[in-house]
């Protein structure tokens, strides 16, 4: 008996079924979601928000993005980050999955808290990393925050990026009835394309 190669495929478009199953109501578990925060969080709670831009400037309806961050003492939840200085958090998770299919405008919304400064001379950041179809090697980036203007320009990573397009890293703070939501539209092709980074 000879079994046929198995068809290839760009990554995707199984994020939602394998990675934010309950967010499209998929009946199993998921590592992460949407939510970092439970609890009485310490910090700022805020909530991130934007959309994934194609080549021609039109929302993308099936990406997923993956956040990574640094809580408000500026303190990541890994083993690796042993520094007692700065406290854990038992209520903040520091990691998770959106998919950007299931709100009326395609956008990726993620509960969080504003991450501390996780070096001394850095800005706080989170990063961003998005998967979706066409892509075959997810895209690294990283969202610094609208209203950290001194901090932003002393960071030495955001400094390695040419003047002219730091603008596609800052998330503008905007302040609803809700709280504080930070904007950050992902360009993954044409005029502002997002700085991606190659990690």
């Amino acid at each position: 008996m000879t079994l046929k190669q198995t068809p290839s495929q760009t990554v995707g478009p199984y994020f939602a079924y394998g990675l934010t199953a309950q967010q499209y109501h998929y009946p199993h578990g998921q590592v992460a979601g949407s939510q970092l925060v439970r609890g009485q969080v310490r910090g700022e709670p805020v909530r991130i928000t934007g959309r994934v831009l194609d080549g021609q400037g039109q929302p993308v309806d099936d990406a997923m993005i993956e956040i990574w961050q640094a809580n408000s003492a500026g303190r990541f939840n890994h083993p690796l980050d042993q520094r007692a200085d700065r406290p854990l958090d038992p209520d903040f998770l520091g990691f998770g999955r959106c998919g950007t299919g299931t709100r009326e405008d395609l956008s990726f919304v993620f509960d969080t808290v504003k991450p501390g400064s996780a070096q001394p001379g850095h800005a706080p950041f989170v990063t961003l990393v998005v998967f979706m179809r066409g892509v075959l090697s997810h895209a690294y980036t990283r969202l610094y925050f609208s209203d950290e203007a001194a901090a932003n320009t002393a960071d030495p990573v955001l400094g390695l990026v040419p003047a002219e397009r730091r603008h596609t890293l800052i998330a503008q703070r905007r302040d609803t009835a809700t709280g504080v939501e930070y904007v950050f539209d992902i360009r993954m092709q044409g005029v502002d394309e997002t700085v991606f980074f190659d990690i």
